[in-house]
């Protein structure tokens, strides 16, 4: 019997709907439905179109409709993190869902002021210097008096709020709960301490399900409304992250990079490693089996998307690849950037913070869109080595050292940023694949319907299913003395 599922994925430029086939020995994929992602600015607030996603969550259904591909029998949703909805009593939306872009020091002051972050890393095991976080957002609007919040019944985070419109049922699965800082890894519950001592309201917080928990069906005025079954809903690995390491064919020891919007760098580990510490940038996110990823949140192509708005509010149309082509052609390593600066986090002019910070740096300012792209994808890639050192520490942990590094998710299409990937390390790099989120997503959801024993058959599934790229590693001179620059920029 083949499978029909669907996995939604939505990153914050664009979402998919991805149908997966699956016969229990391969994967088949095939996209239904893609549409673009974009924050609202309203007010100096950022928003999420929620209705519009709702909206373009019911054309992919339709599209698997008029497919013809007979029975639906489930779909999963996974999303970026941290972002979430609140809904009144009456189960509707009290205000509009906003975009983690607001955050800025003051709330992590603001908070900190009052829970040292030494004890929130110990607590949460999330690096606390990270503006975004959801305790931050929820600390900032009831220290507002945010009126949605104050009327709120319960919160729920991207992907469970979009599973709840299409479904009816709550729940938070545990890989999204672990990003919001508010997560107690050690009592495997949310963080009611710090909750308490902030006196944030207990009744919003949903219990947490296991990743591949069946959560609710599709609700019936949807199914006569789209002409489709009640097919399952599946708390899949909702976090974007969590499913896109799921469906790395990597054996042995890796290091993992999911390449996309953030560059999410990591290793996976049964228990949450806290004593990384506050200061190491590390976080210990959750894996779909009940584990951990100590990974740091590294900006990734996320400055490249501001520059191509950037640079389309000039009147230049320019496709990746044209943005990727001009950065060819570019003399290499002549600016380099610390892309997690904070100027970089918030959106709007990236093409004139790319050049201030080079100006103040007393680098060669990158005047052409290749300039400007090539040290953008050079400075990430040094990112990425120095992340890789930060896990040297977790190598002995682990008894074995990390022998690659394997890129999944979108970013991988990028085959320059690969190969400066490999360049910038020292280590080979293999990627694939592209839609790693999406297929980890529905591999979780075979594993939910009783078709996968366990990650160790989903990967083998994922590696008779992909071709994977090698990339071999140049570590020239001139990338060690790059190297030694951002050090010095960091400092």
């Amino acid at each position: 019997m083949t499978r029909n599922m669907i996995a939604f994925d939505l990153g914050a430029s664009n979402g998919r709907a991805i149908l997966g086939r699956f016969d229990g020995q391969r994967l088949e994929m095939r996209e239904l439905h893609r549409f673009e992602n974009n924050y609202v600015e309203m007010n100096g607030v950022f928003y999420w179109d929620t209705p519009y996603l709702y909206s373009q969550l019911k054309q992919g259904l339709l599209a698997f409709r008029q497919g013809g591909f007979g029975q639906l029998d489930s779909f999963g949703i996974d999303t970026w993190g941290v972002d979430f909805g609140l809904l009144d009593k009456n189960g509707h939306l009290a205000g509009v869902p906003r975009s983690y872009r607001l955050g800025v020091q003051e709330d992590v002051d603001a908070v900190t002021a009052k829970i040292p972050a030494e004890e929130l890393y110990r607590r949460s095991g999330i690096d606390p210097s990270l503006t975004f976080n959801t305790l931050y957002q929820l600390h900032r609007r009831q220290r507002e008096g945010d009126g949605a919040l104050e009327i709120a019944d319960k919160l729920l985070l991207t992907p469970d709020l979009l599973g709840y419109f299409l479904t009816g049922a709550v729940g938070t699965e545990y890989t999204i709960a672990t990003t919001t800082q508010l997560y107690n890894p050690t009592a495997r519950d949310w963080d009611w301490e710090t909750i308490d001592q902030l006196g944030l309201p207990r009744h919003i917080f949903t219990p947490i399900q296991p990743s591949g928990t069946i959560r609710g069906q599709l609700r019936p005025e949807l199914c006569q409304e789209l002409g489709l079954n009640p097919a399952a809903f599946v708390a899949v690995g909702s976090h974007d992250t969590a499913s896109s390491v799921a469906a790395i064919p990597g054996q042995g020891s890796f290091a993992f990079c999911s390449s996309g919007t953030w560059s999410l760098f990591g290793v996976e580990t049964d228990r949450p490693v806290l004593e990384l510490g506050a200061g190491s940038g590390f976080s210990n996110e959750g894996t779909i089996q009940g584990g951990f990823r100590p990974l740091k949140n590294i900006i990734g192509l996320w400055i490249i998307q501001e520059c191509r708005r950037d640079w389309q509010k000039e009147g230049k149309d320019l496709s990746w690849d044209d943005i990727v082509n001009e950065a060819r052609g570019a003399a290499p390593l002549r600016s380099i950037i610390d892309t997690d600066a904070p100027e970089f986090y918030a959106g709007g002019d990236m093409v004139r913070k790319i050049r201030d910070y080079c100006a103040r740096t007393g680098q060669s300012v990158p005047e052409t869109v290749g300039e400007i792209a090539r040290c953008a994808y050079e400075s990430l890639a040094l990112k990425y080595r120095k992340a890789l050192e930060g896990l040297e520490g977790l190598e002995e942990m682990k008894g074995e050292a990390i022998q690659s590094l394997n890129i999944v998710g979108g970013g991988i299409q990028n085959k320059l940023l690969n190969q400066m990937a490999a360049d910038a390390t020292g280590r080979t790099v293999v990627t694939g694949p592209i839609e790693g989120a999406a297929m980890g997503n529905l591999l979780t959801q075979a594993m939910a319907l009783g078709d996968i024993k366990d990650l160790e058959e989903l990967r083998q599934i994922v590696r008779g299913t992909v071709e994977v790229d090698t990339y071999t590693p140049n570590h020239s001179p001139e990338w060690e003395q790059a190297y030694r620059k951002l050090e010095s920029m960091m400092k």
